[in-house]
């Protein structure tokens, strides 16, 4: 189940790191035929080989059923990602709706929507393998409700990310300038998501319970045993609930919440059904092992530690894939888009980062996180006898083989095998948990070791060097191959302009204008840097002027205007200046308190 997280995951950085082109790669019609036609074809392979195996079940034993059907809901799953992204970075689906207003000002509802498109992906691939599902472990669910709770068990998952993008558009859209700065700038973006992250750590389990349609367990034998082992561990939660996943049918059981007033203990039917008294209390043990190791708090932090790992390295990757020669040799043979090109590789890169980062690292703790709650039993209780009949149950009445690995937990046959090492010899637990508490070590050591390559590298005079060097060698190259491409002498100029290279910038958006007489933008920038340079010798108020008066015949943006009454400003021309400051203020929607500073400037005498 673990993978359905995964899955929403990648989907969601594959999104938020697509850049629409200025236009899509086909025609609406050939986009319309070619996302029906792809949709048509995943839908009938995935029936096709389901149904295959399906035929094949009685030829085979169980283990081998049980691979056989993880791999293939496994593949099929990493079909629909594949083709989500095709939808996305290949048809341009986003691009199609960018025109629209509602999306544009709100892009999180463009986000569900395209979320929702890999729901019914998924939702296509469980809807054909419930049968296959239902003929391999002999487990009666609804095919309704086995699909609804594939997908109700990872939707939580985007639920942070949901509340984090609606807030920044909300904010977004309100006439307010001072949170619209604080998210422009680094620092802002940091602080806004941490206190976010951490707000949703705490107060997301009730909403969550909710989400996941949990109801709380009635006044009997099983909640009074439940009670009554917690207040043994000085637990303390909110309440006590059933978890309906897969109908209930599951035998599991779960706790959520940082703090009391939030944390649940989730418990199936199949549990309190087939369980004996004395085994459930071995799995609510095993869950107050969590909270009492402080797994939940950790898992937080290692999510944060990924943040920091990928904000470290995210310049980084975006100037190795533009300096990657390949890229623009792809770029002529496919006859792709750059944007388009550029935010694919960076969505790979991101992609393969996360799960190298979860697969290796997240599961790892969560393996060895695991055994620790399993040795928690023996804080409870004397022996672990109880909780190895239930991993024995367990593994019977799903059907899979024992030693099956999985990357979250150790295989059912290795935590018993454990457990009974400590059955013989206490010492195990002590050994482990110090194996734990000295990867938790290392693990931060690592973090703080990446967080501070990252700050040198992102304000640090190492990466504004680094990052400068890149830069550069990668105009020299688009220059050398587009020796008449004036947009890029304009960047050029704009790059030389953020470094205070001034005489060199000078020379790039000359060069820029010479080529290509109307760009608005080229001539905007020339002359705010005539009007306004540091260096005294390099202004010309005169020359500053004509380029702005030409600039504003060709647009009438905000920032244009503003240029426009900045270059009367120096050339004595007040009236002119205020006239053009009020209209640079009006057309404002961003920003306006710095066009009022800058009017008032222009009114002093």
């Amino acid at each position: 189940m673990f993978r359905n997280f995964i899955y929403f995951i990648v989907v969601l950085l594959i999104y938020t790191t697509y850049q629409p082109s200025s236009e899509p790669n086909f025609k609406p019609f050939d986009t319309f035929l070619l996302f029906v036609g792809l949709f048509a074809v995943f839908s009938a392979l995935t029936w096709m080989q389901f149904d295959h195996l399906k035929r094949r079940a009685s030829q085979d034993s169980l283990p081998r059923l049980d691979h056989k059907f993880n791999l293939l809901v496994t593949r099929q799953a990493v079909s629909a990602i594949i083709l989500f992204t095709i939808n996305v970075y290949g048809l341009s689906l986003p691009s199609y709706l960018a025109a629209i207003e509602l999306f544009a000002r709100v892009p999180t509802l463009q986000a569900l929507l395209f979320l929702g498109l890999f729901v019914v992906y998924l939702s296509i691939v469980w809807f054909i393998a419930h049968g296959v599902y239902e003929h391999i472990y002999h487990i009666d669910i609804p095919r309704k409700s086995y699909v609804a709770s594939n997908i109700l068990f990872a939707l939580p998952v985007l639920l942070p990310w949901f509340f984090l993008s609606l807030v920044a558009d909300i904010i977004h859209v309100l006439p307010f300038d001072f949170p619209k700065r604080a998210l422009s700038t680094t620092e802002g973006q940091v602080l806004y998501f941490l206190i976010f992250l951490f707000a949703a750590a705490i107060f997301g389990p009730a909403l969550v319970q909710k989400f996941w349609r949990c109801k709380p367990l009635e006044n009997n034998d099983a909640r009074t045993r439940i009670e009554s082992l917690c207040k043994r561990a000085e637990l303390e939660y909110a309440n006590i609930l059933y978890w309906p996943i897969f109908g209930g049918r599951l035998i599991t059981a779960g706790v959520m919440g940082l703090t009391r007033r939030f944390r649940y203990i989730l418990v199936t039917d199949a549990l309190l059904r087939y369980l004996e008294p004395d085994e459930i209390d071995a799995v609510i043990a095993h869950e107050i092992g969590h909270v009492k190791k402080k797994h939940l708090v950790f898992y937080l932090f290692f999510f944060v530690g990924y943040l920091l790992i990928s904000y470290a390295l995210f310049d980084l990757m975006i100037l190795s894939i533009l300096y990657t020669q390949p890229l623009t040799a792809l770029m002529e043979i496919v006859g792709v888009h750059q944007t388009t090109l550029i935010s694919a590789m960076f969505s790979v890169v991101i992609v393969i980062l996360f799960l190298i980062y979860f697969r290796y690292v997240f599961g790892y703790f969560m393996r060895n996180f695991e055994r620790q709650a399993d040795t928690y039993v023996y804080t409870l209780f004397n022996d672990a006898s109880s909780l190895i009949r239930t991993l024995e149950k367990i593994s019977l009445t799903t059907g899979q083989p024992p030693e099956r690995p999985n990357w979250h937990h150790f295989s059912i046959s290795e935590r018993i095998d454990y457990l009974k090492k400590c059955e013989q010899n206490r010492a195990w637990i002590s050994r482990h948990n110090g194996k734990v508490r000295k990867s938790i070590a290392a693990y931060l050591i690592g973090i703080m070791l990446i967080a501070a390559a990252g700050y040198q590298l992102n304000f640090g005079e190492t990466g504004r060097l680094l990052n400068a060097h890149f830069i550069e060698k990668i105009f020299e190259r688009e220059l050398k191959r587009s020796p008449n491409n004036a947009r890029l002498y304009g960047e050029l100029g704009n790059f030389y302009y953020s470094r205070k290279k001034y005489v060199e910038a000078i020379w790039a958006y000359e060069k820029a204008i010479s080529l290509e007489m109307n760009s608005p933008e080229t001539l905007n920038n020339l002359a705010w840097l005539y009007a306004t340079c540091e260096d005294p010798s390099l202004r010309k108020p005169k020359r500053a002027l004509v380029l702005a008066e030409k600039a504003s015949s060709l647009e009438k943006s905000p920032h244009i205007l503003d240029t426009l009454a900045e270059s009367y400003y120096v050339n004595g021309m007040r009236e002119e200046a205020i006239a053009a400051g009020k209209q640079a203020l009006e057309l404002a929607r961003d920003n306006r308190s710095y066009y009022e500073k800058q009017l008032e400037k222009f009114m002093k005498k």
